[in-house]
């Protein structure tokens, strides 16, 4: 997952957290905001009544309420009441209280918050109520909660936007290191050493790390290239000198047999040398992108020459070599590297089959890439050797001549294009390799 996203995640949900944590607390803290003022109005009501207490309307009421002992004063549309009731002769102890409760007042029920107050006058003791509806409140409490809940998603969505935005921002530099200097070298001579401008110093030291780390990794690839160079002039130029004076001496007719056959072996040795030496050149050569990836090849033509090259170990074996392609596909790439890799896939489906057995070579277009099936009928191979073939200097056969070097370039060569190789192969059976060439 790309750091960009990761960031944005990151910021959703720590939002989303806040967010919930809101939602939770937020009830809470507009519940207590609104019984607060509430609380307050209706304690204004109770002192500013206290304080009437000896006018001559409340001591009216009084008066008038002896015989019910109860005096109620409702508004017209029921959201406030007063309600005081006579307690007894006795003083009680002065208190305030704010209780919720649900009222019954002509008929129709309703939820008050009621601050019920208790004090003593003229001897007598007394119990105030004065309530207030929480119908109103209610519903303005859950329109508060919707639009506060609103606005803080809205909130959310456009924070995460301008963050986006500004990671990208942030991060195009970033990318474009990644593009420009990681993923698209296959080559350090292709390397861009121009210095991508960055408002961030992160990003700046690390487009200068990878110069320089570019730069002593070409410096060190121009001596891995002049050491090919001087391998490939001082070994092959004794073993062709020794190979020569070998074939001049094997001329001399005063060697008995014996000598000539010690001859004969030493030139064998050296054209095996010549072919180790020849093949890990090639080996680093492909590794150290020495070849070009400019030219058209047409698969299909080049495996129908490859299989008149072989006609003659093919018919040695009496093979049944058949070719069943479908697709005429062009692939861009190194025509001889291609033609290496195609030709020891085939030497090695014919050196590794047995007398009479046949190789199927056929063809599959599929969304990003095209399959080519070599399928053999040889000796096969165990799991365990599957995992190894592609290792330098790995026989599978001691039996056979080779050097163990004809896969391990098959490997490189399919490195170098681009290519994916898998094998399935049973011991006893046979072996399908399909190599996977991208479009």
């Amino acid at each position: 997952m790309k750091l960009k996203t990761q960031l944005s995640i990151f910021n959703v949900i720590t939002r989303l957290l806040l967010l919930l944590v809101l939602v939770l607390v937020l009830p809470m803290a507009v519940e207590q905001v609104v019984y607060k003022h509430i609380n307050k109005t209706l304690l204004d009501k109770k002192r500013k009544f206290i304080e009437h207490l000896d006018n001559k309307e409340i001591n009216e009421f009084i008066s008038q309420s002896v015989q019910s002992d109860t005096y109620a004063s409702f508004s017209v549309l029921h959201d406030e009441f007063v309600l005081l009731s006579k307690l007894g002769n006795k003083a009680v102890a002065v208190k305030s209280v704010f209780v919720n409760e649900p009222r019954i007042i002509e008929k129709q029920q309703d939820d008050y918050r009621i601050l019920q107050y208790t004090f003593n006058y003229d001897n007598k003791s007394y119990q105030l109520e004065i309530g207030s509806s929480l119908g109103e409140i209610k519903d303005l409490t859950f329109i508060i909660r919707v639009f506060t809940l609103a606005t803080l998603l809205t909130i959310v969505l456009i924070t995460f936007l301008i963050d986006s935005l500004f990671i990208d921002f942030l991060l195009k530099p970033f990318y474009r290191i990644i593009d420009t200097k990681i993923r698209r070298v296959n080559n350090p001579d292709s390397f861009n050493l121009t210095p991508i401008h960055s408002h961030s110093t992160d990003f700046n030291e690390l487009d200068e790390v990878l110069n320089q780390m570019m730069q002593r990794i070409e410096s060190h690839f121009r001596l891995e290239k002049q050491f090919i160079a001087n391998v490939s002039h001082e070994l092959l130029t004794p073993i062709s000198l020794l190979k020569n004076r070998f074939e001049n001496l094997i001329q001399n007719e005063s060697l008995d047999e014996e000598a000539v056959d010690k001859i004969v072996s030493s030139l064998r040795t050296l054209d095996l040398l010549r072919k180790i030496i020849n093949n890990l050149l090639l080996i680093s050569k492909i590794e150290n992108n020495q070849f070009t990836v400019t030219e058209e090849i047409g698969l299909k033509e080049l495996i129908t020459s490859l299989s008149e090259d072989l006609d003659d170990r093919v018919v040695e074996k009496e093979i049944d070599f058949r070719i069943l392609l479908n697709h005429d596909i062009q692939f861009i790439g190194n025509r001889t590297l291609i033609h290496i890799l195609i030709f020891n896939l085939l030497s090695n489906a014919i050196k590794y089959n047995k007398i009479g057995g046949s190789i199927l070579v056929s063809d599959q277009l599929l969304d990003k890439s095209y399959c080519l099936f070599i399928t053999d009928t040889g000796k096969g191979m165990g799991s365990e050797q599957v995992l190894t073939i592609f290792n330098r200097f790995t026989r599978l056969d001691f039996e056979e001549e080779g050097q163990g070097l004809g896969l391990a370039i098959v490997d490189s060569i399919a490195h170098f294009h681009n290519i994916s190789i898998e094998v399935d192969s049973v011991e006893g059976q046979g072996t399908i390799f399909r190599i996977f060439f991208p479009l």
